[in-house]
């Protein structure tokens, strides 16, 4: 098939990828859109899998309040350098992110934050759960771990559904941006408060 430049924009347009990636990437699919995207963003992956090791000291944090004060939220996004803290795009994805907290109410970054204290009370109300659900026995072990796995995808930032796609994990939104910004972007902390919380309602 052959592979125009208005399908080579189109594809720019969607990815932020170079022409020349573009390029390649229709000509690995065959021409199909959705396959050239999924190449692109694999290919973006894997370099960013690279990146993960680099030093990320500079950054923002990012404030966020929602619902006319109800809900605030402070991210520290961080990136290697000042230039790319700066950029428009590293911005844009400190705001997404803050915005995901506002939204989903994340307790931990990632998955290796959860205290393993945390992870054993989840786990004892999956068993009891299961067991009151009349579950066999033999299949217990195999129902907690899939609840388990539930509850980290509930709590942890990285593994939450994005607000804006369903497909997109966060993790894979940041990922994303790494392999365009060319830089490693770390997560590295965040607090939610919400109006009202911890207070005695009686």
């Amino acid at each position: 098939m052959e592979i125009t430049a208005e399908m080579i924009k189109e594809l720019r347009a969607a990815t932020s990828a170079g022409m020349l990636d573009c390029r390649k990437a229709l000509q690995e699919a065959d021409g199909d859109f959705q396959k050239a995207v999924d190449y692109l963003r694999e290919k973006g992956m894997a370099t960013a899998a690279k990146r993960a090791d680099r030093d990320a000291s500079n950054g923002t944090v990012e404030l966020y309040s929602h619902g006319g004060g109800r809900v605030g939220v402070m991210v520290e996004v961080n990136c290697e350098t000042d230039f790319v803290a700066r950029s428009e795009q590293f911005r844009s994805l400190a705001h997404e992110i803050a915005l995901q907290i506002a939204a989903n109410a994340p307790k931990y970054v990632k998955a290796e934050d959860i205290p393993a204290t945390e992870l054993e009370h989840e786990a004892e109300i999956a068993r009891a759960r299961a067991k009151e659900e009349g579950k066999p026995d033999k299949m217990m072990d195999k129902i907690v771990e899939g609840r388990l796995e539930k509850f980290k995808d509930e709590v942890t930032l990285l593994r939450q559904a994005y607000i804006r796609d369903e497909n997109l994990t966060i993790e894979k939104l940041v990922m994303q941006n790494v392999a365009a910004i060319g830089e490693n972007v770390i997560i590295r902390r965040f607090q939610r408060w919400e109006l009202g919380e911890g207070t005695n309602q009686e």
